[in-house]
């Protein structure tokens, strides 16, 4: 008997090594069969080392007294001390699977199949696992085969012999040579039956792509052909008789349990139709009627038993229709929405233990593989694999999935499926579900090699690798790139030379010479940077396409794509982040601005990505092409130039920010205006207006303010003798510039305290002259001309005024032209108290107590006459000049500004620089009718689209609509109106601005409003 000494010594070992109950495994190794090894350090390790050392220990102990007598003991004793492999093996089985424990007890002779240790057995294929079960006769004697292979695997597998995918491609090998065992018991069963047909089994599912779990149903399909002279409905009858005695062989439950379900459900009509059809009727059904799932099934169809001819036959007859299946209608959104269904159906309180069908589980990583290869593997032969980390990593090696995306779901699905097959190997159940019980949990991480704190250890690398899957399946699966690939015509998913002129003339490119030495630039070769462009390019060429002119689309992006080359992000941005590819298309091939601005810093190409740092997005904007906040614009501008070692190079700097940011402005334009595969066209034009005006109008704000800090900080340091801001006015206050808007702006200064007036004149001055030498600098960045026009006395005045002075003018010598003027005066940088005290001073000009009197309405309307006669450039169509013409904008603004001055004073929500803000303070107000305020304002909305595109195409200003035809047609589309509609447009835009027109006769000349 122990004593109580050495018992707790026993105790405290055994809990060193493992064991979650050392008393029970105390007694167990104080049994009469493990007497003579008790105290054998070799045993207590190897149990040590196993999953579950308590576990291991009991499966060790019952068989053991499973031996048939002492001698067979001893010899099993002995060779587990003395072989180091054998004892590894079994013991990592019996620590990892109750079940095969069982197996085990039952059959206490088998554990002799874990001895041999030869290349061979490393890594074991049907050849292999035939012979092994050669020897069974019946479906008993072939389920304990079965079970002596699958110890082999398991031994393999826990010992880390094989990684986890040759342990799927193993199971998926034990299964093709028992369904050939089980085809030949029931051909033997039945001779007559097999002597009329020829039956061919094919495997899909796991089975079919070489990847199968311990526990799982294998799917098959089955097709047969008639014998030589037989008739083919016998022979269908007989081969209905062969599949259905495989599939109770395999499946049935005898004494030895069941080896696992044959489910052919997924055979042509399943369950509703025939379990076996002829090769011609399985053509005919895939043909008519098959749905797009059972084509993304036919991805792992496999022969694997019966006849080997026909089974090839079989596949190579439907493998074509495979890969056409991405030309369907809808195909893409078929297999999204068949993998939406899967989820939706996963009972709620499963769903986060799900490592098979729930988010961030097994079928994401399968689902994404498989549609990236029905849609690429078209023209690319390379993606055809029905194994998912084959094809995973041939979509990899094709530039169809980033390398680092690649690997890291290559990680995931080894975890995952490590995970799932140690789960189903305890007790060789079929289950997907992680185990809720502590002891489970436990013995699962140390079976994955989770040794310190391993369920804390399993639950934390289960959801890194979850998130991972989750991600890079929202990432692929959804990737707008997919839709526009399967949706080309057969032959066009990989762009191949060949073919190319013939689809660059049917796409309308004026120039295919000249488009194939381009396209020939971009794809040459074998590397990974030409492979990605052979899978892009297609697609793009349509995108060109789709616009007025798709010869300079597809220059520019050779432009792009040549700065870029050596640049990793570039191509990847395209192939993966959302509608990137679809925007830089549109962007590229709708004019001159947006692209003259990209190739000036091609970096910004990434902003059209999904990511980037802007806040007010809209519909049809990607992250990355929201507008920037004054503040945070403000903010980089200043601290670039405090870093600028001059204050040129301060401005460089601003300008370069300025550049970057027209372009963010100028692309969220175009994308927004244009519409792409994943979003429409903005729905509401006055918000894209808004959008531009506001964004252009802050960056204007911002740089100026950027070169103020510029000049002030090298003239003066820290600090300027006056105190000084800049008001801005016209559009600029307005919030309303263009693309090519000049600023309009008053400067104002005051003293500071003890500094003499002149010399704070003369710093004031030098800041303007200094600002203004900088800004007009030559530069390949859009100029940005500060224009002083409006400030008092015009040309002839002093260009900055000390705040008194502004004053003493406005009191004395202020005409109505100045007080309409003050409407927009808005301060736009420099000293903020400052600029708020010069509104304060204009407001009673602009919003006059007691409304305007009738001389100074008298005299706004004959400055209006006045400039509607001697403004208006000579020849000028006045039907379509957007500004000064008929119905344009300065008809607009002045009908609403009219308003203001009348009624501003006892109505707050008039005072506003904005037009259209006004125009619906006026609505609100009752001032304008409600009809007249829409048709205004869509006028007013128009004109300012027009003079946008305008700039947007031909790369510099203009108020009326483009001669030249192809620039006139990329003008229509960016307004959405389509090849040859470009009259439609002029009609549409006269019609629009005469019935402005009528209006503001109305209320600006005739009105008492």
């Amino acid at each position: 008997m122990a004593t109580p000494g050495r018992r707790s010594s026993t105790f405290t070992l055994l809990l060193r090594h493992g064991f979650t109950d050392p008393s029970a495994a105390g007694r167990l190794l104080e049994s009469p069969e493990l007497s003579a090894v008790r105290g054998d350090p070799l045993l207590l390790e190897a149990l040590a080392a196993t999953a579950d050392p308590d576990l291991a220990l009991r499966g060790l102990t019952r068989l053991l007294e499973a031996q048939p007598d002492r001698t067979h003991r001893s010899r099993l004793l002995d060779t587990l001390l003395s072989a180091k492999p054998l004892r590894d093996r079994l013991l990592g089985v019996l620590g990892a699977s109750e079940a095969l424990g069982d197996h085990l007890a039952r059959h206490p002779d088998d554990w002799r199949a874990l001895v041999t240790y030869e290349p061979r057995d490393l890594h074991q294929g049907v050849p292999e696992f035939e012979e092994g079960l050669a020897e069974a006769h019946d479906p008993v004697a072939l389920r304990v085969a079965y079970r002596r292979c699958l110890l082999s695997i398991a031994a393999r597998d826990v010992c880390g012999t094989i990684d986890v995918a040759e342990t799927a491609g193993e199971l998926a090998d034990l299964a093709t040579a028992t369904l050939r065992a089980a085809l030949a018991m029931a051909e033997a069963a039945a001779p007559e039956d097999a002597a009329l047909c020829r039956l061919a089994v094919i495997a899909m599912g796991k089975c079919g792509g070489h990847e199968l779990n311990y526990v799982s149903d294998v799917d098959v399909i089955f097709v047969a052909e008639p014998a030589r002279d037989a008739d083919e409905r016998a022979a269908l009858q007989a081969a209905t008789r062969l599949a259905s005695h495989l599939m109770r062989i395999c499946s049935e439950t005898t004494v030895e349990g069941s080896i696992w379900p044959v489910d052919a459900n997924l055979r042509p009509e399943g369950r509703n139709g025939p379990l076996v059809r002829t090769l011609a009727s399985h053509v005919a059904y895939y043909q008519r009627w098959a749905k797009t799932w059972e084509f993304q099934a036919l991805l792992k169809a496999r022969p694997v038993a019966g006849d080997r001819e026909l089974g090839d036959a079989y596949v190579a007859a439907l493998e074509p229709m495979v890969w056409q299946a991405a030309e369907r209608d809808n195909f893409v959104a078929d297999v999204q929405q068949m993998r939406r269904r899967v989820v939706a159906g996963i009972p709620a309180a499963e769903l986060e233990r799900e490592l098979k069908l729930g988010p961030g589980g097994l079928r994401d990583v399968e689902f994404a593989v498989q549609l990236l290869q029905l849609v690429h593997g078209r023209a690319d032969t390379s993606l055809r694999s029905g194994t998912t980390l084959d094809a995973l990593k041939a979509l990899a090696t094709g530039g169809y999935v980033g390398r680092e995306d690649a690997a890291a779901l290559d990680a995931a699905y080894r975890f995952l499926r490590e995970t799932e097959h140690r789960i189903q190997l305890y007790r060789l159940r079929r289950t997907h579900l992680m185990p809720e019980d502590e002891n489970d949990l436990r013995r699962l991480g140390r079976s994955l090699g989770l040794r310190s704190e391993p369920v804390t250890a399993l639950r934390k690398e289960w959801r890194k690798h979850s998130s991972v899957v989750r991600r890079l399946h929202e990432k692929l699966f959804y990737r707008p790139l997919l839709n526009a690939v399967a949706q080309l015509a057969p032959g066009e998913a990989r762009l191949r030379p060949d073919a190319a002129r013939e689809r660059l003339v049917a796409l309308g490119y004026a120039d295919p010479a000249a488009a194939l030495r381009h396209l020939e630039a971009l794809s040459a070769g074998v590397s990974r940077k030409a492979s990605i462009q052979r899978t892009l390019l297609p697609v793009l060429l349509g995108w060109f396409a789709d616009s007025a002119d798709p010869d300079a689309g597809l220059l520019n992006f050779r432009k792009v794509s040549d700065a870029l080359g050596a640049t990793p992000w570039y191509l990847r941005l395209l192939r993966d982040e959302g509608a990137a590819a679809e925007n830089l298309a549109r962007v590229l091939s709708a004019g001159r601005l947006a692209p003259d601005l990209l190739l000036r810093a091609p970096e910004a190409v990434a902003l059209l990505g999904d990511g980037g740092e802007g806040e007010r997005g809209g519909r049809g904007v990607a992250g990355g092409l929201e507008p920037r906040s004054r503040e945070r614009l403000e903010q980089e501008i200043l601290a670039a130039v405090s870093r600028a070692g001059t204050a040129e190079q301060g401005v460089y700097v601003a300008r370069g920010v300025r550049r970057r940011e027209l372009f963010r402005t100028a692309a969220a334009d175009i994308v927004g205006s244009y519409g792409t595969e994943t979003q429409p066209a903005e729905a509401d034009p006055g918000a894209l207006v808004d959008r531009v005006g506001g964004a252009v109008s802050d960056l204007t704000a911002a740089t100026l303010a950027g070169t103020l800090r510029a000049v002030v900080r090298e003239r003066w340091g820290d600090e300027l003798p006056t105190r000084f801001a800049v008001i801005g006015m016209g559009r600029f206050g307005g919030h309303e510039l263009g693309y090519g808007s000049d600023a309009d702006v008053l400067f104002v200064h005051e003293p500071r305290e003890g500094v003499d007036e002149a010399e704070a004149a003369k710093a004031a001055n030098a800041v303007v002259a200094e600002m203004r030498r900088l800004l007009q600098l030559p530069s390949t960045d859009p100029p940005l001309i500060v224009d002083t026009d409006l400030r008092p006395e015009g040309r002839t005045g002093p260009l900055v005024r000390t705040l008194a002075s502004y004053a003493a003018y406005y009191r004395r010598w202020s005409l109505a032209w100045e007080s309409h003027a003050l409407l927009r005066a808005e301060p736009v940088a420099g000293d903020a108290e400052l600029g708020r005290r010069f509104t304060e001073l204009v407001d009673p000009l602009r919003y006059p107590a007691g409304g305007l009197e009738e001389d100074a309405v008298r005299e706004v309307r004959r400055l209006k006459a006045r400039m509607e006669s001697e403004r208006l450039p000579r020849g000028a169509d006045p039907t379509l000049h957007t500004k000064l013409g008929r119905g344009g904008l300065t008809d607009v603004e002045w009908t609403v500004q009219l308003v203001q001055l009348r009624h501003a004073a006892r109505i707050p929500q008039l005072r506003t620089t904005r037009t259209r803000e006004a125009l619906a303070a006026a609505r609100e107000a009752e001032l304008i009718g409600a009809d007249d305020a829409a048709v205004l304002d869509e006028a007013w909305v128009l004109a300012t689209r027009v003079r946008n595109a305008v700039m947007l195409v031909r790369g510099r200003a203009g108020d009326t609509f483009p001669t030249d035809v192809r620039e006139m047609a990329a003008v229509g589309r960016y307004l959405g109106y389509g090849p040859g509609r470009a009259g439609d447009m002029i009609d549409d835009y006269r019609r629009t601005t005469r019935r402005a027109r009528t209006v503001v006769e109305r209320l600006f000349y005739d009105s008492e409003v």
